[in-house]
């Protein structure tokens, strides 16, 4: 049989058109069924440790998996804490395929904490009065001395007063155009975060003068709770993330952290307080105060504050709780235009 060159030429065309509708194919397949076990494993989640099992239909015909963390890539198929954070976490399998190509495909690993945290019981101890015009952002206690943090424009103040008067000792006034947000004590100091002003104010903690301020880090979108470890500060953004601040010079971030309990990762973290080695922190619009591990950022236990909250808020949802401090080993609570302040015992 003899077969001319034009009639070859032919049927290696057709042949080499056929291999790569095959392969297109058997691409398109392998990221179909990648983007369907990812979908299927956003809402069951990943702990640290876990393999990422991915489907024969990937593994089958991949040379290598990479996966690929912004400016990072691992070829491990685990969850490796030192790639992903708690919570979600936004990368890109890239896959080689034995054929030769290279296939991209985005993906969410929502990484939750290995233990389900406790709901922590409580009682109620004592009720005080406090101000309901005043807007708290921010809100702490050294025996019982009060300072808090009010915010909004054209009312935001930092204010000291005794627990159980309803009237200010000192106040300190910020400009109509600043929104003041939460504070803290580093010994004889106050610091002091606003909302989208990007700075941050330093006070001396007798007199409440202003002493100085600091640009906020840009890596913050904004500002809302603020607390100190003995170490660094911490403060949050609105989002899951913790911000450890140098205290020298709280425009650097010496490390995030992101918070995450057993089946909810937890935005909108809002007033924090720091006590005996955990961080206390609100969820904004959540009647809950979560109680979270400093060095791993899972949330190991919650209050839950429901009836409190539904009592001061009388429906309007701004009124959130949002203020924690510690009398002791008391937890004093608060929230924004509530008339009381509440000292709870830790059961």
């Amino acid at each position: 049989m003899i077969i001319n060159h034009s009639l070859k030429r032919n049927i290696i065309t057709g042949l080499g058109a056929v291999f790569l509708l095959v392969s297109c194919n058997n691409n398109e397949k392998m990221l179909d069924t990648l983007a369907d076990y990812n979908t299927s494993k956003e809402t069951e989640g990943y702990h640290f440790g876990d393999q990422i099992k991915l489907p024969k239909e990937v593994t089958d015909n991949a040379e290598t998996i990479t996966i690929s963390f912004g400016d990072k890539e691992s070829q491990g198929l685990t969850i490796d804490p030192k790639f992903f954070t708690l919570g979600d976490n936004n990368v890109t399998f890239i896959i080689k395929s034995k054929n030769g190509e290279t296939l991209n495909q985005d993906a969410t690993i929502i990484v939750y904490a290995k233990n389900p945290e406790q709901n922590i019981s409580y009682e109620m101890i004592k009720d005080y009065p406090h101000d309901p015009a005043l807007f708290v952002e921010g809100f702490l206690m050294e025996g019982n001395m009060v300072y808090e943090s009010d915010g909004l424009e054209g009312a935001s103040q930092l204010i000291k007063y005794t627990l159980g008067s309803a009237v200010p000792g000192l106040t300190a006034k910020q400009p109509a155009h600043i929104f003041s947000e939460g504070c803290t004590i580093v010994g004889d100091r106050i610091y002091q975060l606003t909302y989208r002003n990007k700075i941050g104010f330093v006070y001396d903690k007798n007199s409440l003068k202003k002493l100085s301020e600091f640009p906020m880090p840009n890596v913050m979108a904004e500002g809302w709770g603020l607390t100190y470890d003995g170490k660094n500060l911490i403060a949050t953004d609105g989002s899951k993330n913790l911000f450890f601040l140098d205290v020298n010079d709280p425009s650097k971030v010496v490390k995030t952290l992101a918070v995450a309990g057993n089946s909810a990762v937890y935005e909108n973290l809002n007033e924090l307080e720091y006590h005996s080695g955990f961080i206390y922190a609100n969820v904004w619009h959540q009647p809950f105060i979560l109680k979270i591990n400093p060095a791993t950022g899972e949330v190991v236990g919650k209050f839950d504050f429901t009836k409190i909250t539904g009592e001061n808020s009388q429906g309007d949802s701004e009124k959130v709780l949002n203020g924690i401090a510690f009398r002791g080993n008391n937890m004093v609570v608060t929230g924004k235009n509530w008339p009381k302040i509440y000292e709870v015992g830790i059961q």
